[in-house]
């Protein structure tokens, strides 16, 4: 009988799925092991899309959560094998032991304030729904009522921010035990809403939603929310005690989110695929979290399934639409020129250095260009090569694409969207002058074009044959 090799979780982010149905794991089981030693009260996790912290975020939970009230499922059993199962008693005595409240951002993403209001209110509603066990334990007529509302999701905006508080209190006396909050792309409301012009409006409603769980709640046992950038807190963290933050440049955690060269190893070992080793290095290897280099997991993974199919499969850049492209889009439309030599920089394969800030706030984007480079640093556009801290502790990084991937996708992408303004521009001058054989404004007005685009093909001539196919095929007739 023909072996059938493990099946790759091609898409999986959730990890009793993929232990279940034996898919492929890469164990990250130690992330537990260090939640559990370090003991935040408030952990924020910064990475990239696509990097595994949905999968870390759902592992969390299936350790964690007494199952009782949902039949009592064996979720250890999920864990045997596993680092955190050799790891001793002293973790595991923590599995299945709290409630936890688990929640995902990702969905909201919608066009108005109110749909994306409503889908956060849908999805805390369905966690209400999930522990409606507790309302069986309320004995005061009013707490009753509102749980009520909560699951049915029919309230003010006003009162939907107090509604973590008030599950995490609920479950925190039925369990007479401190409750998990587990909250996924924390931030994707946020850079929605910024993109769609009510980033005011959002800010106004997650942060009483975020501080009135994650503040002074005596119910609290821990938190772990996970995102691609770290909101500032003035914005929608005000008053919360100091949550440790993980970003890309922490050491802590550091190999836990994407795949190290081991894990790479191991993999391709496992599915005969070893001399594919420089292949893959060169074009999804690369980042820089603390100081561990990692993979990228969502295209390390698809490549592989794919050689799997065809062993001469060329790469691809897997990555290139899962990233939220459109808040990246808007800000290189509006790069000014020392914007643009630092892409064409980038692009021929040299490094900047910029200011780094750590804390970011989707309204001040627009004000300072050193935001672009950051945004696009802690969303996995760019890789760290070399950090250093001046007197006043302000961090100086290098920056640089990080492999083939993201240098086809900088080369695509980019080039398509500053294409896609030289569109919206009024071609009528540069028309009359090829119509009336006028050279000078030709040039004129070419130059002028070329200017709003980037240089870094200067020196391929195809690059050429398409800029002037794109332009001429507006001249109708």
């Amino acid at each position: 009988m023909e072996n059938v090799p493990t099946p790759l979780p091609i898409g999986c982010s959730f990890f009793e799925k993929v232990i279940e149905n034996g898919f492929y794991y890469v164990d990250k089981t130690l992330f537990i092991r260090d939640m559990i030693d370090k003991s935040a009260e408030v952990t924020l996790c910064t990475r990239p899309r696509r990097f595994g912290k949905t999968l870390n975020q759902t592992m969390l939970k299936c350790f964690f959560e007494d199952t009782a009230p949902f039949g009592g499922k064996d979720t250890r059993a999920l864990f045997k094998g596993l680092k955190i199962d050799s790891a001793g008693d002293r973790y595991m005595n923590h599995q299945g032991k709290y409630p936890v409240i688990f929640l995902s951002f990702k969905d909201a993403k919608m066009n108005t304030f109110e749909k994306s209001r409503y889908q956060l209110k849908y999805n805390i509603g369905e966690e209400f729904r999930r522990h409606r066990y507790v309302s069986e334990k309320l004995y005061d007529t009013d707490e009753k009522k509102l749980y009520e509302k909560y699951c049915s999701i029919e309230d003010t905006c006003e009162d939907f921010t107090k509604s973590l508080k008030f599950l995490c209190n609920c479950l925190g006396k039925y369990y007479n035990q401190k409750v998990v909050i587990l909250i996924d792309e924390y931030d994707v409301p946020l850079e929605n809403a910024w993109a769609k012009g009510f980033y005011n409006d959002m800010t106004d409603f997650v942060r009483p939603l975020l501080s009135g769980a994650l503040k002074d709640n005596p119910h609290l046992m821990f938190a772990v929310m996970t995102g691609c950038l770290r909101i500032s807190k003035e914005s929608i963290f005000t008053g919360l005690n100091n949550p440790i933050v993980i970003s890309i440049l922490s050491d802590n955690y550091s190999e836990y989110f994407g795949f190290t060269q081991p894990e790479i190893d191991n993999l391709l070992k496992h599915y005969g695929l070893t001399e594919k080793r420089q292949i893959l290095e060169d074009w999804y290897n690369g980042y820089l979290f603390g100081n561990t280099t990692v993979y990228n997991t969502w295209s390390s993974l698809h490549v592989v399934n794919d050689w799997l199919a065809n062993i001469n499969k060329y790469p691809r850049p897997y990555w290139a639409n899962t990233s939220g492209n459109d808040i990246v889009r808007k800000l290189i439309f509006r790069a000014n020129d020392e914007m643009k030599a630092e892409l064409e920089t980038l692009i021929s394969g040299g490094s900047i250095s910029k200011t780094i800030h750590e804390d970011i706030t989707y309204d001040e984007i627009e004000k300072n260009a050193d935001k672009l480079w950051n945004f696009l640093f802690f969303t996995g556009y760019l890789k760290k090569v070399s950090e250093t801290v001046d007197g006043d502790e302000i961090i100086v990084v290098e920056l640089k694409i990080p492999n083939k991937e993201l240098a086809i996708i900088f080369k695509d992408k980019i080039q398509e969207w500053f294409n896609e303004r030289i569109a919206e521009k009024s071609l009528d001058a540069l028309f009359t002058a090829i119509l009336n054989v006028d050279a000078d404004t030709f040039q004129r007005e070419l130059s002028s074009l070329l200017g709003e685009s980037i240089s870094f093909m200067d020196s391929a001539e195809n690059f050429y044959h398409g800029f002037m196919v794109g332009i001429l095929s507006r001249l109708n007739g």
